[in-house]
């Protein structure tokens, strides 16, 4: 029997639709849009600023707090927008009334060669006090706009403004971290087998190329071989194989008693782990 697993992740509403690409590769990098506006460059026209005008000044409201996607890694396929969330919590002893934030890669917003994705609706403000607020909305990450190299840290940005108009900004109030999605197979064979026969254990390990629109295999990654009997729910280790140059597994071991087989791969910085269902043998 042939099991998959995929890390899953959500689909979206393409933030950037009017740049067309084509749906089974990236954008070459040097056609990427760059980094969005936000904050002040974009905001000049709130209602709660005085005379249209967000001040940035020594009573500016402070960032406390500007997290992605919960503090866990961004995980991103090949086709699916991701949509993920984005809060700003900001205080001011007027209050807060908007806030903003984008994701972004590169040595400053000004550099062209600097690339990000933002927020494309307005954020939605809870007060938890008079004078604290935390805003959220969502943030749409495009694998169409992706490359490989891009599965890494990535700077947040955070702008917020007070009820009186005062605004802050900051382009590296933290950072989030952007994966690509990971896949692996498994298939466990002869089935049935005899009582202390050989069985062989193979599989795959891939993961999302951004630049073709394809999962391509992980190259010489450890994995483990885990095997758990048909009367348990815990799985031991029984061996770690590496991947081959196109990301197959391959071994063989014995088998003893009726259970399930599968391979573990604990992930990497720009990969997330990733394990399938077990793969049942019966042992006769």
């Amino acid at each position: 029997m042939r099991i998959r697993a995929t890390v899953a992740v959500a689909t979206g509403a393409l933030a950037l639709s009017a740049l067309a690409v084509p749906a089974t590769q990236a954008a070459p990098a040097e056609n990427r849009p760059g980094v969005p506006s936000y904050g002040s460059a974009t905001h000049q026209g709130s209602a709660a600023a005085p005379k249209g005008n967000a001040r940035a000044a020594a009573v500016a409201p402070v960032i406390s707090k500007a997290v992605v996607n919960g503090g866990k890694p961004i995980v991103v396929g090949t086709t699916a927008v991701k949509k993920v969330s984005v809060s700003v919590t900001a205080s001011h002893p007027a209050g807060i009334a908007d806030a903003d934030a984008i994701i972004w890669i590169g040595s400053s917003l000004d550099d062209p060669d600097s690339f990000g994705f933002g927020a494309p609706g307005a954020f939605k403000c809870t007060a938890a006090s008079a004078t604290t607020s935390t805003c959220t909305q969502t943030i749409e990450v495009d694998p169409l706009w992706l490359i490989n190299s891009d599965s890494k840290t990535w700077n947040v940005g955070a702008w917020a403004l007070s009820n009186d108009g005062y605004s802050v900004q900051n382009d590296k109030f933290a950072k989030t971290n952007l994966q690509r999605l990971s896949k692996i197979t498994v298939n466990a064979a002869p089935e049935p087998v005899k009582k202390g026969g050989t069985i062989t254990v193979t599989g795959k390990l891939s993961r999302a190329n951004w630049e073709t629109g394809t999962y391509m295999g992980y190259a010489t990654q450890s994995v483990q071989l885990q095997f758990r009997k048909k009367t348990s729910t815990t799985y031991s280790t029984i061996k770690t194989v590496k991947t081959s140059s196109t990301g197959t597994l391959k071994t063989t071991t014995k088998a003893t008693v009726d259970g399930y087989w599968r391979w573990n791969f604990a992930g990497t910085s720009t990969t997330p782990a990733v394990i399938p269902a077990g793969d049942f043998v019966d042992v006769k």
